[in-house]
């Protein structure tokens, strides 16, 4: 069962969770929706800069800088959204 599964069946059960079972499950349901978020900006970039036959050298240079950057926040979510945090 996913996080979000297993927090939504916790919601609406009868019986009351531990404070420490709910940590955990909030930092396991933090680190799928990170992964999830992360390989949907990954997704979304995809062949967006590639170098096509009009492409300058300047033109691909910025598209590779461009890149780089957006790699670091994809990178950024998932240091922020890891189990246990560092």
């Amino acid at each position: 069962m996913s996080a979000g599964g297993a927090a939504f069946a916790a919601l609406t059960s009868d019986r009351a969770m531990s404070p420490g079972d709910a940590v955990k499950l909030l930092a396991v349901l933090r680190q799928e929706m990170g992964e999830d978020l992360a390989a949907a900006i990954e997704k979304r970039l995809d062949g967006q800069f590639r170098r096509t036959g009009t492409d300058t050298e300047n033109t691909f240079r910025r598209k590779k800088v461009v890149f780089a950057a957006s790699m670091r926040v994809v990178q950024a979510v998932r240091d922020l959204t890891r189990v246990p945090r560092t």
